[in-house]
């Protein structure tokens, strides 16, 4: 089972209908973990405006990557939502493609930090782990020329977030950053060994 982040940055892509049309049809199994996208940065602006706290704005957050992961499966009605791992097993034993609809079975996880250092980088990470999947996929508006890079060095250049180093060095799942542009490699010759390879750092 593969885990495939879809970064929120693909609302404005072209590329996202096509990227949907793959993952809905892939053979093997694989769980979507949806970006925040607009609406993530929707809840940025909220709290600087008025000043919420980190925890509601936690939880606003990962009901922004819901909205997001609504719009991909009503872009592609073959993906279907889920909202829970039990869910996700369901949908997989069904030859689904489930999109992960994060807020239920994360607010109040002690697990997860609630703070903007952990987005849905981190989360795709820790559902990798829960899951016990066997690669975990980013798929990102960003091109990276190292086959390999260190999961510190992207969140130090922001292309993930703060807490992703610390949560991809606690798993065994292989990691890749793929650029979203690449999909047309990825429907002649598939997703396996595609992108740059992001280490764990020691």
């Amino acid at each position: 089972m593969w885990v495939v982040k879809l970064g929120g940055s693909l609302y404005e892509s072209h590329c996202l209908p096509r990227w949907l049309h793959q993952l809905a049809t892939s053979e093997g199994p694989i769980v979507i973990v949806p970006g925040g996208g607009p609406f993530a940065d929707q809840v940025r602006h909220a709290q600087n405006r008025w000043r919420v706290s980190d925890s509601c704005a936690h939880g606003m957050a990962l009901l922004a990557m819901e909205q997001f992961g609504r719009l991909l499966q009503g872009l592609e009605p073959r993906l279907c939502l889920a909202a829970s791992r039990k869910d996700i097993k369901q949908a997989l034993s069904q030859q689904g493609v489930p999109i992960w609809l994060p807020a239920a079975e994360l607010l109040d996880q002690p697990a997860i930090p609630e703070s903007w250092e952990v987005t849905s980088d981190s989360l795709a990470a820790w559902l990798s782990g829960q899951l016990k999947a066997s690669r975990l996929i980013l798929i990102k508006r960003v091109r990276l020329s190292e086959p390999v890079i260190s999961a510190r060095t992207l969140a130090a250049q922001g292309i993930v977030d703060a807490a992703f180093p610390r949560f991809l060095h606690s798993l065994t799942v292989p990691c890749y950053c793929i650029a979203a542009d690449d999909y047309l490699q990825i429907i002649q010759a598939g997703m396996a060994n595609r992108g740059t390879r992001i280490c764990p750092d020691k």
